[in-house]
């Protein structure tokens, strides 16, 4: 059925001037138009699109509603991560991170930074194609997140399609989504009146509604977002600063913070951080604190980063929130490594947003110094806006029948005798995997999304599975049947095979993964990836020394001592070989080249290749020592192109880059 062209132009007039009025109301805080016409307009193009579905759009202002719900989240790959921030809390801190970036760019000169609050919400990426909103994902892991689409498009402020004319063919808006100090008291009156648990705190409950099945729900929850930054660029230039970008952002609709600042040297940091932390209250949302980034986008890429977090920007946290408590009892937790763990049992108190029942004590040397006792008055903060923490106790109030904690000389677990190695603050049980803590904690871990990513294989799931006696070890898991695992209480035949199905999958991992996941004692994932890289092999791992491991990057003394450690026990090893026999593999290792020519080349792949995948290209690169970039700067060596090349070949183009074919890159590898 054809639509009269007439209703099409009205549906599209209708649409660009709601949008419009969208951005003049949430994000330039200047409505021009009665609320009764902007109702008026909205409902003659709700019935318009009613009548006629084809004339529905991607950024049709009637979609932030909400829609089905759906039954999972698919995962989304981050064109360029989205990296953490590193945190100071003092002025000292904080000096000594201007002058960190100062002696990287080798000046003396003081540094612009931008400023603005650090929200407390929850990040979010904005993918936008030719202006139009088609991707919305969390930040996940920094490398993997989880695509929210369906919820973001019912946040009225963020724009489902970008204003302005000259738009890039793609951007990444990355933000913080928040529920404003009204809205959250507004959404608790709610849960009170339907007689429902009121959220914690507004960052809980703003991340609870952006992770919602059915996006009706977040569509009733009063959410919010400031943008702070750009992901992937194609179609055009990078911004020479991040002041620059954020006019960019304020000018396509999408809202920024009003407090962003330009400041200059780390004076002027401290000014705004004093001025904001004493208007701190009277904003309308919560902050945790301040982030100061260089302002400057070409210092950025030369100051770089490490692992998780930039070097070119920080948090400053404000300094915690204090409340006074009584510790009713304290317990030791045994974790995956045998630590023994002693943590306070508070009387339940409101501190910095949530209510918080425990707090680690973290030793017998702290409970020595502060001399913490069952029955104190204790002073408690979230150290950072996180983790609680006793700070100290108030001796006026100490009842006259307490008396000193410690530690016991058995695990309270399995009883096996507790160690404690000298030099080492922590305490740790010798039960080994003997210790049914210690059993469940290495299992856990071993399934986990960042280790051997066993999929559907939760904490509950491996509790279970340890208490009925289905596994006593992490190689056991993959003799598990469909037959065992359905006789588990709310585990039905479809789980039970599609665990089975999960843990078949999961034999085919890389070597970095499955030395992770072995839970050798501070060997993390960058540690791992340094030894696989390095030794190529799990049996040269196996064999080798101390004196050799310490000439590994990210190996130490310590690390090195502990990972010998784990490969001469005839329990480790004999647990290795059950899996390996269960079918665990990895494709082979290849050791990055220091001599080729690509090594510490910056390399761009663009269009489609033919002889192989982008993913295989990249790998391979990467083991020629290149690195390869998602995006062309003027730090790029070379773009590889294959076809349909676009805007990454036009931009190396005009910056003079060399560009080579598909054919080519084929030669060097």
């Amino acid at each position: 059925m054809t639509i009269p062209t007439n209703l099409t132009q009205r549906s599209s007039e209708l649409r660009d001037l709601i949008n419009q009025y969208n951005y003049l109301y949430y994000s330039a805080d200047n409505p021009e138009v009665t609320d009764s016409e902007y109702d008026r307009l909205f409902n003659e193009l709700k019935q318009l699109e009613t009548e006629h579905p084809e004339l529905l759009t991607a950024d049709s202002p009637t979609q932030r509603v909400g829609g089905a719900a759906l039954d999972k989240f698919d995962q989304v790959t981050h064109a360029l991560p989205m990296l953490s921030l590193d945190n100071v809390f003092d002025e000292e801190e904080l000096k000594a991170f201007d002058q960190r970036v100062r002696d990287w760019l080798n000046t003396s000169d003081n540094q612009v930074y931008a400023a603005e609050p650090k929200l407390d919400g929850l990040a979010i990426s904005l993918r936008y194609e030719k202006g139009i909103l088609v991707q919305a994902a969390t930040r996940g892991d920094g490398a993997v997140g989880e695509d929210v689409t369906a919820n973001v498009r019912t946040i009225a402020t963020i724009p489902l399609k970008l204003a302005g004319n000259e738009l890039p063919d793609v951007i990444e808006i990355r933000g913080e989504i928040f529920i404003p100090k009204a809205g959250f008291e507004a959404l608790n009156a709610q849960q009170r009146a339907d007689d429902k648990k009121p959220f914690v705190n507004p960052r809980n409950a703003a991340a609870g509604a952006l992770r919602q099945l059915d996006s009706k729900i977040t569509a009733s929850r009063p959410l919010e977002i400031y943008c702070y930054g750009l992901g992937e660029i194609q179609g055009m230039d990078t911004p020479v600063s991040h002041s620059q970008a954020m006019k960019l952002i304020a000018g396509w609709g999408c809202r920024m913070s009003p407090e962003l600042e330009q400041v200059t040297g780390v004076q002027g940091c401290l000014d705004y951080i004093q001025q904001l932390g004493e208007r701190r209250e009277s904003l309308p949302y919560d902050i945790d604190g301040v982030v100061l980034k260089v302002d400057n986008i070409q210092l950025q890429q030369r100051l770089g980063f490490v692992s998780r977090a930039p070097r070119w920007a920080i948090a400053h946290k404000f300094p915690a929130q204090q409340e006074m408590t009584i510790i009713e009892d304290i317990e030791i937790q045994v974790g995956r490594t045998g630590a023994l763990t002693p943590v306070a049992r508070l009387k339940p108190v409101f501190v910095g947003g949530v209510t918080v029942s425990n707090a680690t004590l973290h030793n017998q040397d702290e409970i020595d110094r502060k001399d913490v006792r069952v029955g104190d008055t204790v002073i408690v903060r979230r150290a950072g806006d996180v983790i609680p923490e006793v700070v100290q106790v108030v001796m006026s109030k100490r009842p006259e029948d307490t008396v000193q904690f410690t530690i016991p000389t058995q695990c309270p677990i399995c009883d096996s005798e507790v160690e404690r190695i000298e030099g080492e603050a922590i305490a740790r049980c010798s039960g080994g995997l003997f210790c049914p803590a210690q059993q469940k904690e290495a299992i856990k871990h071993f399934a986990s999304r960042k280790a051997m990513d066993v999929d559907g294989l939760g904490d509950k799931l491996v509790e279970q599975l340890v208490d009925e006696g289905l596994i006593s070890d992490v190689a056991d898991l993959f003799q598990l049947t469909v037959e065992q695992l359905s006789t588990l209480e709310r585990m039905g035949e479809k789980s039970a095979v599609n665990l089975v199905n999960a843990l078949q999958t999961a034999k085919q991992t890389k070597l970095a993964r499955f030395l992770f996941s072995l839970g050798i004692r501070e060997v993390g994932e960058a540690t791992a990836r340094s030894l696989a890289s390095n030794l190529l092999t799990l049996d040269a791992l196996k064999v080798a020394d101390e004196t050799l491991l310490v000439e590994i990057e990210d190996v130490g003394p310590v690390v090195a001592h502990h990972i010998v450690t784990f490969f001469h026990q005839s329990h480790n090893q004999e647990v290795m070989s059950r899996l390996l026999d269960a079918g665990v593999t990895w494709p082979a290792e290849q050791k990055i080249a220091s001599d080729s020519m690509l090594s510490g080349k910056i390399i761009v792949l663009t269009g489609t290749l033919e002889y192989m995948s982008r993913s295989e290209a990249k790998d391979k690169l990467l083991a020629l020592g290149a690195k390869v970039s998602g995006s062309v700067s003027s730090k790029t060596d070379f773009v590889v192109t294959g076809r349909d090349a676009g805007s990454k070949l036009t931009k190396a183009e005009k910056l003079g880059i060399t560009v080579v074919d598909e054919k080519t890159m084929m030669e060097w590898l």
